[in-house]
């Protein structure tokens, strides 16, 4: 979730997040509480290093748990 808070809170990230997925922002609000979605929204922040630092500073967490909460929230996928 905080993620997701990161991706929209920034215009650029928003802005290519929804261009990229599709979706629009009654369609995120819709899917805020599908694990699935989330993992694919850290997929998201992983596919662009930048953006993933990035958030990774503000939580004030290694890049590394990105991963491991994915792994999580698809399952173990």
């Amino acid at each position: 979730m905080n993620a997701l808070t990161f991706i929209l809170s920034e215009d650029s990230l928003r802005l290519r997040f929804l261009d990229l997925t599709g979706l629009e922002g009654g369609d995120v609000r819709d899917r805020i509480a599908d694990p699935r979605f989330l993992g694919a929204v850290l997929d998201f922040l992983m596919g662009h290093e930048p953006d993933l630092l990035a958030f990774a500073q503000g939580q004030n967490l290694p890049p590394e748990s990105a991963v491991h909460a994915r792994h999580i929230l698809m399952g173990g996928e």
